[in-house]
């Protein structure tokens, strides 16, 4: 598995632009925003907030939806802009139930591009 198939973004302009026009996916674990790049790179943003506790869950949210992505990126193709935004329940859940929803995003936004493009 190569860890270096994606890059991060951290650029409030860049978040900006996947939350208004990217398609969105809210879960109990985390929300995830999808956008096409048509750069032959997927890049992700992943945040959360303050409202979800100290720093030390902040981290294990992230750490927890950074691993699920990594497990899930060969699957989901190149040429995505991703934001994961980590909800409460991040903290508590397991990585393989975020894995769960974020496939489960994966698939519906693949099959939302599919249906577009045979409307065209």
């Amino acid at each position: 598995m190569n860890f270096t198939n994606y890059l991060t973004f951290k650029q409030n302009y860049e978040f900006k632009t996947v939350y208004g026009r990217g398609k969105s996916f809210v879960f109990p674990p985390v929300v995830v925003y999808i956008k096409r790049n048509n750069k032959g790179v997927n890049r992700i943003g992943v945040t959360v907030s303050k409202k979800i506790g100290c720093a030390v869950k902040r981290n294990r949210a992230r750490r927890v939806i950074v691993a699920a992505f990594r497990e899930l990126q060969e699957s989901l193709g190149t040429g995505y802009d991703i934001v994961f935004v980590g909800r409460t329940r991040t903290t508590v859940c397991k990585m393989q139930e975020v894995k769960k929803y974020m496939n489960i995003a994966f698939s519906e936004f693949k099959a939302q591009i599919k249906q577009w493009k045979s409307l065209l």
